[in-house]
């Protein structure tokens, strides 16, 4: 066990900034969350494929978290502060840092018509394999070229452009800085190099000066005003980790850093990666690759719709029955999970195609839309429920196929999100991948592996190796065989069925674009 040092009550917080909220907790370093608060911010949709944040918001509720835990961890000294941040979100900002535009997130679509043209004309897929990150409207790059082109005036009047958690290192300390990792998913750093790439670059219309100095990942900053530590309750000279992305932290976070191991996360999106000593993109493109350290990197492949699914049905399909056990009391998604489960492995022969919000991998195509495919006579709500609790799970497989290709075997799954409190949906992953899955004490692995990247920063812990005596599992699911052969029947049919349409795909979105334009 790699050693940890730090004086009794010394803590480090974590916090997240996420894309509905910022998360901050205040670790021992042996892994118990001393303190912690949370501020929930809204995504704005103000026009159709828009996905934004205020950025204003968001430094708030940077402030108010760390203020908080700060206060709640008292007496105990803070020794530092990392970070975790949601990946691609851009923000064109002044010569003195003022906002220009609101954040504009990774689930924003509006340059989903940019995207194919890099992917299709200009090169994209040479840029995706020296930057590792797909072309898709998340992407900053395919943000860029659309800004360059559609919003000209803003474009030029813009000093730089900056992702959410930069705005926030500035407003603090002043500088421009971003970290490799969340430079990493820009589309537009080359990874050998990790330096901005060339060709990206002049796609996008901008040059270095116009974008953050790119700095690893544990690099250090110091040097809160005297205003901004009384506020904060920190000491001027406390040392501010500038971190990483939340995907890769969440590795980290889940101790699924060696060989063999996947995390798997789903939050109201979900992803799937495996972590790797160099960097290794896919040559078709469907992967990404990001930085956690100049020796560590994280492969696998992001989804749309993951919580989102949920929250569907319960405004939708069980919103009657999730609204009578809500009256009564209790949680309405447990009601959604009792109904799930009702109902055998394999929904009767029905699929769901869970792309209510496009998809990205293994897809990368903005204009899926979701469906239910195979309804008979014999299903009632239950089974549909169900085939969107598989849905989900089925179509984060397809991505495991994708990195098994890239990285190797995979012998257990860590999960980790709000599914996670779910038994029926655990089991579910379980089956569908065929593998044990384990779930972890602490649901907030991107907090978790801020501060376990920030006890190794600070020199308080020889590796990140410490991981694995702060994380406890607290449940295991073993796939059951019967199940397993149900799923591989059926994932074959769900795999096969998104190829085939790409034409009415697209074609349906366009329509569905024409008679809702507002929405």
């Amino acid at each position: 066990m790699k050693r940890v040092s730090s004086p009794a009550h010394d803590v480090v917080v974590g916090i997240d900034i996420g894309t509905t909220s910022t998360k901050a907790i205040a670790y021992t370093a042996a892994g118990e969350a001393l303190a912690q608060h949370a501020v929930e911010y809204p995504l704005l949709r103000p026009e159709p494929e828009a996905a934004e944040q205020d950025p204003e918001a968001i430094v708030a509720a940077v402030r108010t978290c760390i203020a908080e835990v700060a206060r709640r961890c008292a007496p105990a000294r803070v020794a530092g502060v990392s970070f975790s941040a949601a990946m691609h979100s851009v923000i064109a900002v002044d010569a003195e840092g003022r906002p220009l535009t609101r954040s504009i997130t990774w689930a924003d679509n509006r340059a989903a018509a940019w995207a194919e043209r890099i992917r299709d004309e200009w090169n994209g897929l040479a840029i995706h394999r020296r930057t590792g990150t797909p072309i898709h409207p998340m992407s900053p790059l395919a943000k860029l070229v659309w800004l360059r082109h559609e919003q000209a005036e803003l474009f030029g009047r813009a000093a730089r452009f900056v992702g959410i958690k930069e705005l926030v290192f500035h407003r603090l300390f002043g500088q421009w800085l971003v970290d490799h990792s969340i430079a990493s998913a820009t589309g537009l750093l080359a990874l050998e190099t990790l330096d901005w790439d060339a060709e990206a670059l002049a796609l996008a219309g901008v040059t270095a000066a116009r974008l953050s100095a790119p700095v690893p990942t544990r690099h250090i900053v110091r040097g809160l005003s005297p205003a901004d530590a009384q506020a904060l309750g920190l000491a001027a000279d406390t040392p501010f980790v500038v971190g990483a992305n939340d995907g890769v932290l969440s590795n980290l976070g889940l101790a699924a850093i060696h060989p063999g191991e996947v995390a798997l996360t789903i939050g109201t999106s979900g992803a799937l990666r495996a972590v790797v000593d160099r960097p290794i993109t896919d040559p078709q493109g469907r992967s990404f690759c990001y930085a956690l350290t100049e020796r560590r990197w994280v492969v696998g492949g992001p989804v749309n719709n993951g919580g989102e699914v949920l929250r569907w049905l319960r405004e939708g399909l069980a919103k009657a029955e999730c609204d009578a056990a809500a009256a009564a009391g209790g949680d309405p998604y447990a009601a959604l999970d009792a109904i799930a489960a009702g109902v055998p492995a394999g929904a009767g022969g029905l699929l769901f195609h869970p792309f209510l919000a496009g998809e990205r991998a293994p897809w990368w195509d903005a204009s899926l839309r979701g469906s239910y495919f195979g309804l008979a006579p014999q299903h009632r709500t239950a089974h549909l429920v169900r085939a969107a609790y598989e849905g989900v799970i089925l179509n984060l497989h397809g991505i495991l196929g994708i990195v098994e290709s890239l990285v190797g075997p995979t012998r257990s799954v860590r999960a980790t999100g709000g599914f996670a409190r779910s038994a029926t949906w655990r089991q579910i992953v379980a089956d569908v991948f065929g593998r044990e899955v384990t779930i972890p004490r602490d649901h907030e692995s991107s907090c978790l592996g801020a501060a376990v990247l920030g006890l190794w920063a600070l020199g308080r812990a020889d590796s990140l190796e410490v991981v694995a005596s702060m994380v406890g599992t607290t449940t295991r699911h073993e796939p059951v065989a019967a199940h397993v052969a149900t799923y591989a029947r059926l994932g074959e049919i769900f795999q096969s069925l998104p190829p085939r349409l790409h034409a009415q795909y697209r074609a349906l979105a366009a329509f569905q674009r024409g008679i809702h334009p507002e929405e």
